[in-house]
């Protein structure tokens, strides 16, 4: 039985580094297993990768997305081999909703390492390189920035990708209107507006060419339903037919990712208690400014995963 009171969140791009999971790895088989599993169907060593890089070659976004969603497989199955409680919502940011997927039993993991891969080329072939950019806006309201960014348009795109926090709102589009955006928030009283390391402009206009060859893609593929509801990126709603989940996956790629929605509908479901599961604590620390009353954990290392145990068994 669930408990209700528990929720596990998986990270998207941004939260890889060479030599994630090295201290899980050392504790647990099952973490060398999973990205054996992974490589396989990838056709080179994942794990090699995650470890050694090079950096460049681990950020390219058609192997960023197969790692961090064997990553965060790899950990849930830790969880689950030491009796963890079983969560009553799960969801991911951006890619780590597949993530989430799979630890759901909505999609084949092997399947799912395939089909982020594909996501990734058809992501990355959608856009020209250095054509697009991303950035984070910082200290503007969701409504300033979203007017920022239609009087930075002027004829090319540029909208909000991500609504990661109160006060934290991630824009995408090409790049000379995402530069535009970046003043004119600075001109709002942006306390800063950084340029980020992302090699495609995720979850805007951009990447609609992407989701119609990705559309094709995910119909091959045979979801089904989910044990445990994922809350999705697009509407924060929380689903387990497999038909529905897919056809939300496909608009995800060019619409706005909807973090602070998707943990008030965590908190209005009554969750207390939030763990990431992946590599660092990028969506712990976002969760701590939603909602300060959350209960964020981290599970990076053996040390944590005790930690978390603890906490959810109250």
């Amino acid at each position: 039985m669930a408990n209700k009171h528990l929720a596990f969140v998986f990270p998207g791009q941004g939260s890889q580094a060479t030599g994630m999971l090295s201290a899980l790895a050392g504790d647990f088989d099952s973490v060398a297993n999973t990205f054996a599993q992974a490589s396989e169907r990838l056709g080179y060593d994942l794990w090699d990768i995650t470890q050694n890089g090079p950096e460049a070659d681990l950020n390219r976004t058609a192997v960023t997305q197969p790692a961090l969603l064997t990553a965060g497989v790899a950990v849930w199955r830790i969880w689950q081999s030491r009796n963890g409680p079983v969560p009553a919502l799960l969801a991911g940011h951006s890619l780590g909703e597949y993530t989430a997927l799979v630890c759901a039993g909505a999609l084949p993991f092997v399947e799912a390492v395939g089909l982020v891969q594909d996501r990734g080329q058809a992501m990355q072939s959608a856009v020209a390189e250095g054509s697009g950019l991303m950035a984070a806006i910082l200290g503007l309201d969701d409504t300033v920035v979203e007017a920022v960014c239609r009087e930075a348009a002027q004829g090319q795109v540029v909208t909000t990708a991500n609504y990661n926090s109160p006060g934290q709102v991630v824009i995408a589009g090409d790049s000379d209107a995402v530069q535009r955006a970046m003043g004119l928030a600075r001109e709002q009283g942006a306390k800063r507006a950084i340029p980020l390391s992302v090699s495609v402009p995720s979850h805007c206009a951009l990447m609609r060419d992407a989701a119609t060859a990705f559309a094709a893609r995910i119909e091959e593929v045979d979801f089904t339903d989910a044990s445990i509801p994922v809350i999705q990126n697009v509407d924060a709603i929380a689903r387990t037919e497999g038909a529905d989940i897919k056809a939300a996956l496909v608009r995800q790629l060019h619409e706005p990712v909807r973090w602070v929605d998707s943990i008030h509908s965590m908190k209005a479901a009554g969750v207390t208690t939030i763990i990431e599961s992946g590599p660092g604590r990028v969506l712990t620390g976002l969760i701590k400014r939603i909602d300060r009353d959350m209960n964020g954990l981290a599970i990076n290392d053996t040390p944590s995963l005790e930690i978390a145990l603890q906490e959810a068994e109250k």
